[in-house]
């Protein structure tokens, strides 16, 4: 579904990813790991057209880099930042109708994600739906930012630390709502520093350390090789 091939990330005149490779199947969950500074959300934001990059990044063996990054979600991939970016001044209802692409008839007729979906899956959204998105709570945010983008029906989503900072029951509630992410077919590229979390929801597994990566495989690979989390994930 993504192919990843040497890939390069600029800011500027900073080099930040050195021949990034990796490969995301239909339907599967893929943690991207490391430490921070690593190029983590780097890679995401390569992926997504947001910043200067060269290699190859295929999207169902469609070439992606030098494309837009409104024209790469339209393509079908979601975007989920870390510092979740919703609009203030909006409620969440109006936030969550601004995630839904233009002409979306087919998203509507397949009933994979509808607004509905996102008040039974996000309770406390629908208590808030008439209230401004900027007053909501830092957990209470990074799920409308999540609602946000189900609302444009990706068949691939990229997914920036959605548990930092957040309540106990709310790291739970966006476990399973990954989880159910994975039950309806959508594919998901994690970015996650709680390892537990990312293990137990993820069929493989990729390190990054100094701009590229350093590791590759399942779940069981990672929890028994010592060596590797010791020198690329544990401080």
């Amino acid at each position: 579904m993504l192919e990843v091939r040497n890939l390069h990330a600029f800011y500027g005149k900073s080099h930040i990813l050195h021949g990034v490779h990796l490969q995301l199947r239909e339907g599967e969950c893929v943690s991207l790991l490391g430490r921070n500074g690593v190029g983590r959300s780097t890679t995401l934001k390569a992926i997504m057209g947001m910043v200067d990059a060269s290699g190859s990044v295929k999207f169902r063996g469609e070439e992606l880099i030098g494309m837009e990054a409104f024209r790469v979600a339209h393509k079908g991939l979601g975007y989920v930042p870390e510092n979740r970016d919703v609009f203030p001044t909006l409620t969440v209802r109006e936030n969550l109708a601004l995630g839904m692409k233009a002409g979306m008839k087919s998203a509507r007729a397949s009933g994979r994600w509808k607004l509905a979906d996102m008040f039974e899956l996000f309770p406390l959204l629908a208590e808030r739906a008439t209230a401004p998105a900027g007053v909501l709570s830092g957990g209470e945010q990074q799920m409308l930012t999540l609602a946000r983008t189900l609302m444009g029906d990706p068949q691939l989503v990229m997914i920036d630390e959605p548990t930092e900072g957040l309540a106990p029951k709310l790291v739970e509630l966006v476990a399973e709502l990954f989880r159910e992410i994975k039950r309806r077919g959508v594919s998901i590229l994690l970015v996650e520093q709680k390892l537990a979390i990312a293990l137990d929801i993820s069929e493989r597994c990729y390190i990054m350390g100094h701009g590229t990566i350093v590791f590759e495989g399942t779940p069981q690979q990672l929890r028994g090789n010592s060596t590797i989390r010791q020198e690329w994930l544990e401080v």
